[in-house]
């Protein structure tokens, strides 16, 4: 049975990650905590709304209700990058080059390594962002649709409509689909190459949590009784094929799914605080914490691959470690 380092917060978890393999537990009154010889904490933003792992620099990109958006690593080292003065910053997101965006109310910034930062202003408001791996574009979703933007060139923007409400956003490892999540309960995406539409609904809740596999070739969901985990190894998506459904429990939902790093194996947090792994080719599950306080909000996996952080509604974290 893995073994679990529990830790009890107070407040919701935002955002549970791994800076230079040193769990880091952000919460929503804008603490830090990491674990590291011992519990230690630092403050970024007054009110925390939205976090982002930035896997490229090993940082966390953290936005807030102080219009703040900062940088965190490993050390406990915090630096503002970026105000939006008064407004709430909503939604933040790393790129290529040391570039990231984020985003208040309608418009969206991009923030370069060398600091100049270019804005972008939409008729409403800005629900997700997200960059492409490759080349310097990036994502933003919003009401009847994403935009494509390309902050480096003038170009026009490529808009991609939906009808309904588009609030999060996120490209495949390869950049070949663009999906977003939607108010109404389902994902909606993008072949990029023709603009094809590809629908993925079904859902009985709302989908707030989505990871690709490894080698991009599946998208795990939260949003039903178990993870939904589309293929999107075929050039037309999951178009016509039916999702794998793991980790299926009655009707306790999941809340949160994190891909392992190399294999196609995701673990799946519940609304009841429980954990588990499941691999995709034959849907065997290992149970790797039993339910705790609040639903999971946030899960990541270690370089090493035997540890996984995760972070609770209700600041129920910890480390779980699955070589035990």
């Amino acid at each position: 049975m893995p073994t679990v380092a529990p830790l009890d917060f107070e407040g919701h978890c935002v955002a549970a990650v791994f800076l230079n393999d040193v769990p880091h537990f952000a919460l929503a009154d804008g603490a830090i905590h990491r674990l590291d010889n011992g519990q230690k904490t630092v403050r970024a933003n007054d009110g925390l709304l939205a976090a982002f792992h930035d896997a490229a620099n090993d940082r966390l990109i953290t936005g807030g209700e102080d219009g703040k958006v900062f940088a965190v690593r490993a050390g406990g080292e915090v630096s503002e990058l970026a105000s939006a003065g008064r407004k709430w910053v909503t939604s933040v997101a790393a790129g290529p080059q040391g570039a990231i965006a984020y985003a208040s109310g309608k418009n969206a910034f991009v923030r370069f390594a060398d600091g100049k930062v270019k804005e972008f202003t939409h008729p409403r408001s800005v629900e997700g962002l997200a960059f492409s791996p490759k080349g310097m574009r990036f994502g933003v979703a919003r009401y009847n649709g994403a935009t494509l933007h390309f902050p480096a060139a003038d170009g026009k923007p490529v808009e991609l409509e939906w009808a309904g409400a588009h609030t999060g956003i996120t490209f495949s490892p390869d950049g070949a689909f663009l999906v977003t999540t939607m108010q109404e309960n389902a994902l909606h995406g993008w072949k990029l190459a023709d603009g094809k539409h590809m629908r993925m609904s079904g859902y009985p809740g709302k989908v707030k949590s989505l990871s690709w596999s490894a080698k991009g070739k599946w998208l795990a969901s939260s949003g039903a009784p178990a993870a939904i985990v589309w293929p999107f190894s075929a050039k037309d998506g999951p178009m016509g094929k039916a999702p794998l459904e793991l980790g299926t429990r009655g009707n306790t939902m999941v809340t949160c799914v994190a891909c392992h790093p190399s294999q196609d194996v995701t673990a799946i947090g519940y609304e009841d605080g429980m954990v588990i792994a499941a691999r995709f080719a034959d849907a065997k599950e290992v149970l790797l914490r039993r339910p705790g306080k609040g639903a999971i909000t946030s899960m990541m996996w270690d370089r090493e691959e035997r540890r996984i952080v995760f972070g609770s509604a209700a600041g129920d974290c910890g480390v779980i470690d699955i070589t035990a």
